[in-house]
């Protein structure tokens, strides 16, 4: 391996140690330092690289810095990338939950996050409504968004997110003449990614289906939300909420929404949450159980986006083309933001409904609206209150 890409590995490690924030904040630091300083790529080419990831379930900018490693390097300088790039944050939210886990089975009491959890349903809230303020501008969009958030509120399958994916998809995709053509549409598919993609999809539904494993049925849960997540990690929230929290009951929502409030005060990909609610949902196989419940729930969330991002990117500037794929996004984008609304309500619930709560959830959201406070300063005040006044 050459120098060049021990660097580029180095300004990764960089990356998933600073970049707070979520995606947003991540392109941003994306930009200054891959583009800017080092070079290793255009602004334009990093914009393009974003927009294809953006279109693709999966955690975006773990997919766009996981694309970039893949362009500088090949498919094993990418491998490493996402290595580096997720392994700091899924590591300190798996010794999160083993924290909690501890803390439990001494019979201590947890009441020094009750400042942190309707803290965390004030980010959801501010993230409903930055993904809406982006991409709703339709009265299309409105409605698509409006009738998400009520479907999702009221139906708790994990079900109706693909299928309210799709749907809003297809209605947007209807109006594709209202995008530009574009000729010189010829496409040159590699579909081995692909092949892999449904092949390990399919086999851990399968298995998951037949086999008694935990551990199996997890990483068939977890894989099956990587694959179906559009709009990065504050969607996936309500995926999580409604599989383990209410349909399966492996997390409380004291606890989901503690490990979420965390994952906000770190770096790297908001997907690192994952770790944390894998290894909870093991906890009662002791230490090798949560760990291992941690490592399967990180594996199998990144793995589908990046098997996608492998097959993608190499016919991305063909497929971009495409009017009915352009017309699809909006209604994608817009059923997203109305799975993050309902989700914003939906984790209110568990917390107890008083003055107190409702108005740390407004401050919260006021505070990440009206000033420019880092998100790890907030969780972190949060808990020292929580400490203090516990």
């Amino acid at each position: 391996m050459s120098l060049r890409y021990y660097i580029f590995l180095r300004d990764v490690l960089i990356l998933a140690l600073t970049a707070f924030g979520g995606p947003q904040a991540h392109i941003a630091m994306m930009f200054k330092l891959l583009v800017d300083k080092r070079r290793y790529l255009t602004e334009k080419e990093l914009i393009e690289l974003n927009a294809l990831c953006q279109i693709l379930p999966g955690p975006t900018s773990t997919q766009t810095i996981t694309a970039i490693g893949f362009k500088i390097g090949g498919p094993n300088l990418a491998y490493l990338t996402l290595l580096v790039w997720i392994t700091p944050a899924a590591t300190i939210m798996a010794l999160a939950a083993i924290g909690i886990s501890y803390l439990q089975q001494q019979g201590m009491s947890l009441e020094f996050l009750r400042i942190i959890l309707p803290m965390a349903v004030g980010f959801v809230a501010y993230a409903a409504y930055v993904i809406s303020l982006k991409v709703v501008t339709t009265k299309t969009a409105i409605v698509l968004m409006v009738i998400s958030a009520i479907l999702v509120y009221f139906f708790s399958s994990p079900w109706v997110f693909p299928v309210m994916l799709l749907a809003g998809g297809a209605v947007t995709a209807l109006r594709f003449k209202q995008h530009p053509l574009e000729k010189d549409k010829k496409l040159h598919i590699q579909w081995a990614n692909f092949i892999l993609f449904v092949g390990v999809l399919v086999t851990a539904a399968v298995l998951g289906a037949t086999t008694s494993s935990l551990p199996v049925r997890l990483f068939e849960n977890f894989y099956r939300n990587g694959s179906l997540v559009f709009g990065g990690g504050q969607v996936l929230i309500p995926l999580l909420f409604t599989e383990f929290v209410d349909f399966k009951g492996y997390l409380t929502g004291e606890e989901f929404l503690s490990g979420y409030a965390i994952v906000q005060a770190l770096p790297g990909p908001t997907f690192s949450f994952c770790s944390f609610v894998g290894s909870l949902a093991m906890r009662k196989f002791g230490l090798p159980g949560q760990l291992l419940g941690s490592f399967v729930a990180t594996v199998g969330i990144f793995l589908p986006g990046t098997f996608l991002i492998f097959f993608v990117i190499r016919f991305w500037d063909g497929l971009k083309k495409y009017r009915v794929v352009r017309a699809s996004l909006e209604g994608i984008s817009a059923v997203s933001s109305g799975m993050v609304v309902a989700a914003a309500i939906q984790l209110y619930h568990p917390i107890e409904n008083t003055p107190l709560n409702f108005g740390i959830v407004v401050a919260t959201f006021c505070l990440l609206l009206f000033t420019k406070i880092p998100a790890p300063v907030l969780i972190l005040t949060g808990l020292l209150l929580g400490i203090i006044i516990n």
